[in-house]
Formats: C-alpha cells, structure tokens, sequence
C-alpha cells in the first residue's frame, strides 16, 4: 500500500482488512500479480493530471494493483458468472488492490477462467499489455495485409502488440536494441530493426500506423514512416501533451483510450488460450519484495513484464 505519492519507497507492506464484498463482486484470493508501468504512474502520480482521478492531495486508494491471477473465494449475491473455486484472471485499473492477498472484483470488469494448462503465473501479466494494444489497433482500425511498426517492442504493450498484429495478419516491424533483436524475432515480427545499429525512421513511407508502445518518440520524428492516410499512435501523452493535442487538431495522430470491457477480456482469453500470444515475463519477485519491483520497473529496462508471487 501507499499512503502518498511518490518513489518506490513510498510503498509498504501492511495488514489491511478484508475488502467487502458487495453484491455484484467477486473475491479473489490473488496468488500472483505483477508491477508494470500503469501501477507506477499512479503510485508517482505522474503525470499529474492524473491527481484528478487518484486524489489530489493523497491517494485516495491505497493498495494498488492491476493485474491478478488467483482462486474465486466468494462471491455475491447478485453475481452469476463465476463460482467458488473458479482460476480467474484480469485487470482492475480504476479500483485497483491486487497487490494483496485478496481484492473484490465487480464480475462484470475484465475477468475470465484461466484457459486450461495455465499457471497463475503465466496469466497474471496477460491483460495490461495486451488489452493497451488491443486500444491502438482500434483505434488506428487496423486490417489484415497492412503493415505496422511497433517501437518499443520488448515492452509488456510492445510485446503484446507484435503478438496481437501477427495474430491478426497484419506485417510487423519491430524496433528494439541489440541484445533482444532475436527475442523479438521469436514473438512473430516479420523485421526486426536494431535501433542502436540503424535509424528505423529511416524505413520511408511504408507503414499504415507506427505504434510508440514506450513513449519515447515523437509523431515529428515518425511521420516519414507513414503511408498516406497512415497514423501514429503513442502510450504516452508526450512533452507537454503534444500527442493529446496533436490527437485533436490531425487525423494523422490519434491517442488511444482504453476501456476496459468484458469483451476484451474474452478476446484476450482466447488469444492466450490458443497460443497466439503468450504475456513475455522477466522477472518474478516474492510478494515481500515488491518494492524492489517498482525500482526495476521504473529503470525503464523490463523486456516483458514483471510478476509477483503471493503464494
């Protein structure tokens, strides 16, 4: 839990009690989650706008947590998708929690079974990246046969977001450093560029949509690599905002919302569940070492995602 914004340290492991099950939720008892870039944003604060929704002083919801993998202990009396005993997993950004033994879920949030074969594990990092990318591929309305370059590929949405075009048909240039040129490779991408080697802007106009899955572009710096009619999209709103207000005032760069739906969750499930894409893990910490989890997370050198491990 947190009890003010700020860096990793800010975060604490206490006893806290039991969330209350309301009538229309579903408990959990979490035996993994992950930290990853959302959970650290809103730990930070960062940017601050986002006080407006978390609290603008102190944070209004102290346990945080998005991700989760864990058992269906109980459930309300409204609630008619899951049963005791059910393996679920899915994503809780807004209410947050899963950085604990148990939250309460509403049933209707992105939630379904863990596929069969499937550790919890393996499936709690299988929602913020894909369902991230699942936002820039409607949102740029990508098809099948087009082409697409992702920069930022070793990302947990970089990783998904190579997996999820591949899924769909579409042709894949991936942009990465050296020393995960083959990693990336293994994930589908039909080209891999090694951005420490070669400049990817460099690729000319062949691209229906770019996606900078890392933030850490510019639509100035990327726009020579879009086709006509070609979009660029970025996880990030960009110094000073400039890709919310580029959103705004170009059909060239559009910014894209998540919303979290049952429906994505269904998609995601069965996308892992068939094997087409498989949540990239680096590293896995014991509960009692979260914060050194954040600190990882935060270097900005995560190839995947980063898991912790409740039981």
């Amino acid at each position: 839990m947190h009890a003010r914004y700020g860096p990793p340290d800010v975060v604490r492991v206490a006893e806290v009690d039991e969330p209350v099950l309301g009538d229309g939720d579903v408990l959990v008892r979490v035996h993994a989650t992950t930290v990853n870039r959302t959970d650290c944003a809103y730990r930070a604060a960062r940017p601050f706008v986002m006080r407006a929704a978390t609290g603008l002083r102190r944070p209004r919801r102290t346990v945080l947590g998005t991700e989760f993998a864990g058992v269906v202990e109980a459930v309300g009396e409204r609630a008619e998708r899951f049963a005791v005993g059910d393996r679920v997993f899915g994503y809780n950004e807004g209410p947050f929690g899963t950085h604990a033994e148990y939250v309460a879920v509403p049933e209707q949030r992105m939630m379904a079974t863990i596929p069969d074969g499937l550790s919890f594990e393996e499936v709690a990092p299988g929602t913020e990246g894909s369902h991230y990318a699942l936002a820039f591929i409607r949102s740029a309305k990508v098809a099948a046969g087009q082409h697409v370059l992702v920069y930022g590929a070793t990302g947990g949405i970089g990783s998904a977001a190579v997996q999820l075009l591949k899924a769909m048909d579409v042709q894949v240039t991936a942009v990465c450093g050296t020393e995960h040129v083959e990693l990336v490779r293994g994930l589908g991408a039909d080209r891999v560029v090694d951005y420490l080697e070669d400049d990817f802007t460099a690729e000319g106009p062949i691209h229906d949509a770019v996606f900078d899955a890392v933030g850490r572009s510019t639509f100035g710096r990327c726009k020579g690599l879009l086709k006509p009619g070609g979009v660029y999209l970025s996880s990030e709103p960009g110094r000073g905002c400039q890709n919310l207000l580029l959103a705004l005032v170009s059909r060239r760069v559009r910014f894209p919302f998540s919303i979290e739906r049952a429906e994505a969750m269904r998609e995601i499930r069965e996308l892992i569940a068939s094997g087409k894409y498989k949540p990239l893990i680096d590293r896995r910490y014991p509960f009692d070492e979260i914060v050194e989890a954040y600190r990882y997370v935060e270097t900005g050198q995560k190839v995947g995602n980063v898991v912790i491990t409740l039981r």
